[in-house]
C-alpha cells in the first residue's frame, strides 16, 4: 500500500484515532465532536515498546511495535480501525515555498516538484511529497504561501506497515511537530483567545530527545531538536541503585523507588532539564530576530515531574506551564480523570493526530 504523506491535508470525515509511536511506546486517543462543536475523549492508552524495536524514529522490529499498537487499540476499547499517524519531524523536509494563485490543483503539485528538486537529496521518485496552501502570500501580492513536505516512501511504508499489522487502516501520515502544534494551539492559539503576537515555546521531552518549538499566531517560526530525555533518567536509576535498565524503567513509572530518589537522582535531572531549555532558548535569541518568549509549554513524559515547570520558570524567567492536553476536553464516563490528569502531557502529539477526525 502507497500512501501519500499528509501535512496538515485532508477532508476525511471516518472516525479516526489518532496512534503517536515513539521510542518509548504507542500512544492512542480518540476524540469525538457534539453537534455544537464540544470535543470529547472517548478513549486514550499506552503501551509501551521493547527497548530497540525503534532506534532514530526508524522501525526495527516491526512485528514488536505491531503487537504494541495491537495491544493499545485493545486496552483503550475503541471499535474505530481508521487512524491517523506522524512521521518523526527529522524524517520529513519541509519547506514553504510562494506560488502564483492562479494554479490549477494538477499544475501546483507540478510546481511544488519542480521546487522540490532544490531541497529533497534524493529521486523524486523516492518520496511521498505532498504540500498543503497557506494562503495569501505577505511578501508577493497574487501569490500564495505553500508548504511542501517530504519523506522517504520506505520510512512511511514502514510505519503504514505497522499499523496493518495491527489490523488497522491508515488514513492520514502527519508529521509529529506539526501534530503536536494542533494540539497546543487549541489551547494557547489564535482560536483560544489569546492575544495576537504572542510567542510560544513547546518544549516536549521524550525518552530520547528534547525538541523546541517557537509558534506565533499559531505558526512555527522556530524548531530544534537535542539528544536529551527520559532514557537518561533511567540509566542514572540503574547506576545509582544497580539494576537492569528495564526495572529501573518499570520502577520509575510505578513510582516506586527509594525514599532519597527524589534528592539524590531525580532533583538533578531536573536542573539538567532547567539547564538544557535555558540553552535552547538563548540559542533561539541568538539565532532569530526574536529577543523574547511569552509561554513555555512542556509535553512529553518528562513533563509532568511536580516541580519542574517551577524550576524552569525561575531559570528563564518566563510563565511556564505544563500542557493541558485535554484542557477544555470532555471525558467519557470510562476515562480515568486522575490516572489521565498525571499522563496527559504525553498525548500531545496523539491528539493533535486525532483531531486530524475533524478536519474542514
Amino acid at each position: 500500500m502507497q500512501l501519500d504523506l499528509k501535512a496538515l491535508l485532508g477532508n476525511r470525515k471516518p472516525p479516526l484515532i489518532g496512534v503517536d509511536i515513539s521510542t518509548s511506546g504507542v500512544r492512542l486517543v480518540e476524540l469525538s465532536k457534539s453537534d455544537k462543536g464540544a470535543m470529547r475523549l472517548e478513549c486514550y492508552a499506552f503501551e509501551p515498546i521493547p527497548r530497540g524495536a525503534i532506534v532514530d524514529g526508524n522501525v526495527e522490529n516491526l512485528d514488536q511495535v505491531a503487537e504494541a499498537l495491537r495491544l493499545a487499540w485493545r486496552k483503550s476499547g475503541t471499535s474505530v480501525r481508521n487512524v491517523a499517524l506522524a512521521m518523526p519531524s527529522a524524517a520529513v523536509i519541509t519547506r514553504k515555498v510562494v506560488l502564483p494563485d492562479n494554479l490549477s490543483d494538477e499544475d501546483m503539485m507540478l510546481q511544488v516538484e519542480s521546487e522540490a528538486h532544490q531541497y529533497i537529496p534524493f529521486g523524486i521518485d523516492e518520496v511521498n511529497l505532498d504540500y498543503d496552501v497557506i494562503g495569501s502570500s505577505a511578501t508577493s501580492q497574487g501569490d500564495l504561501d505553500v508548504m511542501m513536505a517530504a519523506a522517504r516512501k520506505e520510512k512511511v511504508e514502514e510505519r503504514v506497515a505497522v499499523a496493518e499489522a495491527a489490523g488497522l487502516k491508515p488514513l492520514v501520515m502527519d508529521i509529529e511537530s506539526h501534530a503536536a502544534y494542533a494540539a497546543i494551539n487549541r489551547i494557547d492559539g489564535p482560536d483560544s483567545g489569546a492575544k495576537p503576537g504572542q510567542i510560544v515555546a513547546l518544549f516536549r521531552i521524550g525518552s530520547v530527545n528534547m525538541s523546541m518549538s517557537v509558534l506565533i499566531d499559531g505558526e512555527s517560526v522556530y524548531e530544534r531538536e537535542q539528544p536529551f530525555g527520559g532514557n537518561q533518567l533511567t540509566q542514572e536509576i540503574a547506576r545509582t541503585y544497580s539494576m537492569p535498565f528495564e526495572e529501573a524503567e518499570n520502577k520509575k513509572r510505578s513510582n516506586s523507588l527509594p525514599e532519597d530518589y527524589r534528592k539524590k537522582v531525580l532533583q538533578p535531572f531536573m536542573e539538567n532539564i532547567a539547564q538544557e531549555v535555558t540553552r535552547a532558548i538563548q540559542f533561539f535569541f541568538t539565532s532569530s530576530p526574536y529577543t523574547r518568549v511569552d509561554t513555555i509549554y512542556l509535553g512529553g513524559g518528562c513533563a509532568n515531574i511536580s516541580g519542574l515547570s517551577d524550576l524552569i520558570a525561575s531559570r528563564t524567567r518566563v510563565k511556564t506551564a505544563v500542557a493541558g492536553t485535554f484542557a477544555g476536553i470532555g471525558l467519557a464516563p470510562r476515562v480515568r480523570e486522575k490516572q489521565l490528569h498525571s499522563e496527559e502531557p504525553a498525548y500531545l502529539v496523539a491528539c493533535g493526530l486525532a483531531m486530524r477526525r475533524f478536519d474542514e
